[in-house]
């Protein structure tokens, strides 16, 4: 029998990809899942959307913020109505590849690992590739993560039987919520497994954090000082090896 997985996808003003993100669990070659969609207060039409499709499927339960909170309250209160023995991560624009579930069930049961994360490209806003391909490393542990931030919500996958979920608890911050959450995991000694697979496609929109470059390397800053609360020398030494490996990327990937 297959072990339960939930999907933990917050919502906030998603109706123009919601559709695709849903269909896309889906397709899923493994069906032992439950999506636990928490809207944040959309103005929109994303909850009826997401009720009508869940009338059909009872495997998708939507729960609705009476205060918008941001997306780190809405995936740990996700996260915490979940009943699955796996915890695997999916934002509302993004989608998986058919056998994302699947193939990384096994590689982690393999693996006798408690968190990974899968391989994924990038979308634009319409769904177009851009050609850009982001490949995992065998493994990642926290310093390897402080110094180049390659884990992505959309590749995670959490074992809730290794990694307890006190773990998955969102730090309550507006920005770098889900970079901080895989930080408090890596820093209580479970490394990051990677499945070198394209698995998924990440949506970067025109006007997304990881667009913005300024608010991009602002956001690396805060989260070494003001989250993880690094000494000024060893966030400098973070900080030049993660720019250091964004220049090589960029020029070499």
């Amino acid at each position: 029998m297959q072990d339960k997985i939930s999907i933990i996808t917050p919502s906030w003003n998603s109706e123009k990809y919601i559709i695709d993100t849903i269909r896309s669990v889906q397709a899923q070659t493994y069906t032992n899942w439950e999506m636990i969609i928490v809207d944040d207060c959309s103005s929109d039409k994303t909850v009826q959307i997401v009720e009508k499709i869940a009338a059909d499927d009872p495997r998708i339960k939507i729960l609705r913020q009476l205060v918008n909170g941001g997306a780190a309250k809405a995936r740990t209160r996700s996260m915490q109505a979940a009943t699955g023995r796996f915890i695997a991560y999916l934002d509302a624009d993004d989608i998986w590849k058919p056998g994302k579930l699947e193939r990384q069930v096994q590689f982690m049961k393999n693996k006798n690992c408690g968190f990974s994360c899968a391989s994924y490209e990038v979308i634009d806003d319409s769904g177009n590739k851009l050609y850009k391909e982001v490949h995992m490393l065998p493994k990642v542990d926290y310093v390897g993560f402080l110094t180049n931030n390659l884990l992505q919500t959309v590749g995670i996958m959490v074992d809730t039987e290794i990694v307890d979920k006190k773990y998955l608890v969102m730090p309550d911050i507006r920005r770098r919520q889900d970079a901080a959450t895989w930080l408090q995991i890596l820093k209580a000694g479970f490394d990051c497994y990677g499945l070198d697979e394209i698995l998924a496609e990440y949506r970067r929109a025109a006007n997304s954090l990881s667009s913005n470059k300024l608010k991009a390397v602002k956001g690396i800053w805060m989260l070494y000082r003001d989250i993880e609360h690094l000494s000024l020398p060893f966030s400098c030494y973070c900080f030049i090896r993660y720019a250091f490996l964004a220049v090589w990327k960029r020029i070499y990937v």
